[in-house]
């Protein structure tokens, strides 16, 4: 179905290749997984393999790429053969690893955005409606057809994704980490997709850096390294015991995230003692409730007010929570229940529809969002939405000099890219770094302002186990120090490793987990 022979692939301007040495074929109705640590070259990898990085665009490749017959030699010069992304998507369907970059952006419903792709194919209304539907449900995604893809939350937007990749039917698909940011019930559901899809003849390819539960069904691992396959093979030889897992890789099962690590790696003591709650909070919600205004939504030429989220569809009710100095708690719940929301409360992006919130004692009520977010520190769930400076230092240092001084400001640009691993990244741009970067000097913006309160959203989405290791101490430590952190995370094992509490969303109120 798909083959590449990749002597070296470079990028531009770039002083050594990203991959090389790298041969792979898959044939229709195989189930392969390529697993590598941050950095290893698997997004580079599948993006070539999908026709969305297509050669002398971004970079040169020596090589081959074969499709369903036919090959294309490279030879990193100008009278290289070009791809037609348009063409190669038809017979191989991508999910990138920013589920985002997969939308058209000019569809107003999840609907549409499904129904993109057979609109150029001139799919009839009614054969497009019936994928839609179908597709929307094999992804629980049923009752977000006429929601705002905006709207959704990052398990959401996830689903959305694989539902674009796979609603035309190619006879390829490859899926670049595509269970982060998705709840048990997204795993599950994304687990049956890719069975139905091997038993029609489809080729699957997913690139990972976490051996999820799903991957053990594969019939092939590749293991990528500095850029170049270091061993292949059937996953029971390629085990834990088998050596040839970089320790970065992450072992994750259906019950913990953490205590099954492929290599033992420095990682949470598990459970933490609950804090005991003394003197003031540092941050306090009281009796808060949102929900968000209606909407009209399109369908075909005519609007309609649709409900939800809105009045009678609150996302958040009565919620109350205080967390101390020094804490850590953690908030769980399925995708879709309102965590992304509840975080935004904390430093005013988003305001109650009734309730109070408290900061240092004080209603943050009517405070611009630009002086409460001194005091509380956000990590978006999107590092897209967070990065925008030129050079990694420039970013960790934005604003700095007028929050804490000149003299102190690059002291704590420095403390806190040292703190995340990326010292010796800080000329290099944002945009040119791997997700588990990204993620982590997204971090690194937040440590770098010392607020009293840390609201973490998401943070172990795209991490290896190094990273992981690298945010749990971060976070340790600004604990330690006395911040008060709140983390928002789908995998439950972590929650219950690093918090002094797990508390859970449900049904738009906080519960014990």
């Amino acid at each position: 179905m798909l083959a590449a022979g990749i002597r070296r692939f470079t990028f531009h301007e770039a002083d050594a290749p990203t991959l090389h040495s790298v041969t792979v074929s898959f044939a229709p109705g195989s189930f392969t997984a390529v697993l590598g640590a941050s950095g290893s070259g698997k997004s580079t990898l599948g993006r070539l393999l999908a026709g969305w990085l297509p050669p002398n665009g971004h970079g040169t490749l020596a090589g081959f790429l074969e499709l369903a017959g036919t090959r294309l030699e490279f030879d990193g010069g100008t009278g290289d053969p070009r791809i037609d992304p348009a063409q190669w998507g038809r017979h191989v369907g991508f999910v990138p690893q920013d589920p985002a970059a997969v939308l058209s952006t000019v569809r107003a419903t999840v609907a549409e955005e499904l129904a993109f792709g057979l609109e150029n194919t001139g799919m009839d209304r009614a054969g497009m409606k019936a994928a839609v539907e179908r597709t929307a449900g094999l992804l629980g995604l049923d009752g977000q057809l006429d929601q705002d893809p905006a709207r959704l939350s990052g398990g959401q937007l996830r689903r959305l994704a694989i539902g674009c990749a796979i609603i035309p039917g190619p006879p390829m698909l490859v899926m670049d980490e595509p269970l982060a940011s998705l709840d048990a019930a997204g795993a599950r559901d994304l687990a049956a997709v890719v069975r139905d899809l091997l038993k029609q003849g489809t080729a699957v390819v997913i690139l990972n850096q976490a051996v999820d539960p799903l991957l053990l069904e594969a019939g092939t691992w590749l293991v990528l390294a500095d850029g170049t396959l270091t061993a292949g093979g059937p996953p029971a030889d390629l085990g834990p015991g088998s050596g040839l897992l970089p320790p970065a890789i992450r072992r994750l099962d259906a019950l913990d995230a953490l205590e099954a690590a492929v290599t033992p790696a420095p990682r949470p003591s598990s459970p933490r003692v609950e804090k005991p709650s003394t003197g003031p909070a540092a941050l306090e919600l009281r009796g808060v409730s949102f929900g968000y205004p209606e909407k009209p939504v399109r369908r075909g030429r005519s609007r309609r007010q649709e409900p939800g989220p809105g009045r009678g569809a609150m996302v958040l009710r009565d919620v109350h929570l205080a967390v101390h100095p020094g804490e850590i708690v953690a908030v769980t719940g399925p995708n879709g229940t309102g965590k992304s929301t509840l975080l935004r409360h904390f430093n005013g992006l988003l305001r109650p529809t009734a309730g109070t919130v408290l900061v240092h004692g004080g209603n943050i009520a009517g405070v611009p969002v630009g002086e409460t977010a001194a005091s509380v520190g956000l990590l978006f769930q999107q590092p897209r939405d967070q990065l925008f400076e030129q050079t990694v230092l420039r970013e960790v240092g934005f604003g700095l000099d007028r929050l804490v001084g000149p003299a102190k400001a690059a002291g704590h640009a420095a403390a806190a890219l040292q703190a995340v691993g990326l010292a010796d990244a800080a000329q290099e741009h944002p945009a040119e770094l791997p997700a588990s970067a990204q993620r982590l000097l997204a971090l690194a913006t937040v440590l770098a302002r010392r607020p009293a309160v840390l609201a973490l959203d998401e943070p172990t989405v795209a991490l290896d186990g190094d990273g992981l290791a690298l945010l749990d101490a971060a976070v340790r430590s600004a604990a330690e120090a006395g911040a008060a952190v709140v983390l928002v995370t789908h995998e439950l094992g972590y929650a219950r490793a690093a918090a002094h509490r797990v508390l859970a969303l449900d049904g738009g109120r906080l519960v014990p987990a």
